[in-house]
């Protein structure tokens, strides 16, 4: 299993058998790993060594997961977060991806499939930036190359994936797109169960972009189809 890009991870996990393997996994993608079992060495850790994306389970002793990612979000360069999460922990993957998740993947889990979903994460690092001309859409202004958005002159925070999925609508403006459309250009799986995802993406977009996010003039819903981008 190769990977181009050599980025670096890091794995929260309480339970030490699962990450060793994911490390495992990971490492022989071409990735630096390194491991956290709480909350605590997790922050601790990410603070040293500034990695590219955290994979970070839940439920974690003394600090939780949830409050990990919140900590994360606020440092200058937030990485990217995969949670892994139990079954029937659906309330806080929705959590989680509210306050900023990239993607999440439901125990008990292929390491081949988190492996993709690391790749899929951090492919935008290794691809060259096209049309990398800003684009403005009344006060909206988004720089492909910066990979920055501010609206009326003032910046505004996204994650990873925030941003590819805005610069993606934004290229496309018009067009509707399905929730596994989406998935398919912005998150590149070949695989998925669950496009929820998309919709809170686009919930999140629209709090950060929208004058009234309950109307949207940007980003909005073709009910019964999927969404679009109306400059």
């Amino acid at each position: 299993m190769e990977s181009h890009f050599r980025g670096s991870i890091l794995v929260v996990d309480d339970e030490p058998t699962i990450a060793e393997v994911v490390a495992r996994y990971l490492d022989r993608a071409g990735y630096r790993t390194a491991i956290a079992h709480d909350g605590d060495q997790a922050l601790a850790s990410a603070d040293r060594s500034r990695p590219d994306l955290v994979v970070l389970d839940l439920m974690l002793p003394g600090v939780d997961g949830l409050e990990v990612m919140r900590r994360l979000r606020g440092t200058a360069v937030p990485p990217g977060v995969i949670l892994l999460t139990a079954k029937g922990d659906e309330s806080d993957r929705v959590i989680g991806l509210r306050l900023g998740a990239d993607d999440y993947v439901v125990k008990p889990f292929s390491p081949a499939e988190l492996v993709a979903r690391v790749d899929a994460v951090l492919r935008r690092v290794e691809r060259p930036v096209q049309d990398a001309e800003p684009l403005v859409v009344g006060e909206i202004r988004i720089d492909p190359a910066a990979r920055e958005v501010t609206v009326a002159g003032e910046p505004v925070v996204l994650t990873q994936r925030e941003f590819d999925l805005l610069l993606f609508m934004a290229r496309h403006p018009h067009r509707v797109f399905s929730r596994n459309q989406l998935m398919d250009a912005v998150w590149q799986y070949s695989f998925y169960t669950d496009t929820s995802t998309v919709t809170v993406h686009i919930r999140r977009l629209r709090s950060k972009l929208e004058q009234d996010p309950r109307h949207p003039r940007h980003l909005e819903t073709v009910w019964g189809v999927g969404y679009r981008f109306a400059p």
